[in-house]
């Protein structure tokens, strides 16, 4: 019994540095939650636990990123959820087009029993657990042809989607010659005119700096977009209970923080992107929202009917 006890303690007192997957710069809302997620392990292990970030893809695509913490090649990362949905079909609900209202009703539905089970599958379905529902945020469509004051100056423009059926069946419903395309190859064909369109949160539009090839700016707000905070389930398994809990408890004092940094930076950003260049429209988005229905329609059931009605029936604030 000594002996076991022994090296449990041991275990609970190894040192381990965790390597940390971001898609996004260092001055970026990801790495608002990754840095205070890492602040807060380093803190509560008293220096045992700490992280080692990766920003701009270094360690792979996002879909590589999820495939590698799952077979223990990358420790943790942090992703949209835009790949997700090849690996654990309720994932596509955060493809579907105005779902969510607003923050506090994709906070709360994240935060329930409904996100929980949504990490399961995961974790199931890939070897990932999810231990926080970080966020992108909002997405809003940006172009270079023309500024989108109505749904149909969206007509045939060569829009990039995430790679996902559902969003390509979104952007076909709105108008546009949608494709998808992998992250890392987005920003060279926005420059080179192979797309003409993409959609993305303001402060990855921003931290990106699409304003240096995309001229218009449109806030569609299609699309909630969480970025969870993963690490291996095979990794965490393998860790002390103890280890496990601070894992757990500085990853949720970091999600606020993360939360709160990427509203703020979606505040002041459209501003400085104008300052930039871009011209920002906000059109009537009923227009919007009548046309994607069929999409809703269509996915609604491999998504998991019961999932889709509880996202969009979930309390919100307005």
């Amino acid at each position: 019994m000594l002996a076991g006890l022994l090296s449990t303690t041991v275990l609970a007192q190894e040192t381990r540095v965790f390597d940390v997957s971001l898609p996004l710069g260092a001055e970026s809302h990801q790495a608002v939650g990754v840095l205070k997620f890492g602040e807060e392990l380093d803190r509560l292990s008293e220096g045992r636990l700490t992280i080692r970030p990766h920003y701009d893809n270094a360690l792979g695509a996002e879909r590589e990123v999820v495939e590698g913490i799952g077979f223990g090649l990358i420790d943790m990362g942090i992703t949209s959820t835009g790949p997700m949905g090849g690996f654990a079909e309720p994932f596509l609900l955060f493809d579907l087009p105005y779902i969510f209202k607003d923050h506090a009703q994709a906070y709360g539905f994240l935060d329930s029993e409904n996100g929980a089970a949504m990490a399961q599958t995961l974790q199931d379905a890939a070897g990932v657990k999810i231990i926080a529902w970080m966020e992108n945020g909002f997405r809003n469509e940006t172009n270079s042809v023309r500024p989108i004051t109505e749904l149909s100056d969206l007509n045939g423009i060569k829009h990039r989607t995430q790679e996902s059926s559902v969003q390509v069946d979104t952007w076909t419903a709105l108008g546009t010659d949608a494709a998808p395309m992998a992250w890392t190859e987005v920003f060279t064909a926005l420059q080179q005119g192979v797309m003409e369109s993409q959609e993305n949160p303001i402060p990855t539009i921003y931290d990106v700096k699409f304003y240096d090839v995309q001229d218009y700016l449109a806030m569609t707000q299609h699309v909630y977009s969480p970025a969870p905070l993963m690490v291996g389930a095979q990794l965490f398994d393998s860790m002390s209970a103890e280890d496990q809990a601070i894992i757990l408890e500085a990853a949720a004092l970091a999600t606020p923080v993360q939360r709160q940094a990427s509203q703020d930076m979606e505040a002041s950003l459209v501003g400085e992107l104008e300052t930039l260049g871009m011209e920002v429209t906000e059109p009537d988005l009923e227009p919007f929202r009548a046309a994607v229905q069929p999409v809703i329609e269509k996915w609604k059931e491999t998504v998991g009917a019961d999932l889709v009605d509880a996202a969009m029936n979930f309390p919100s604030d307005s």
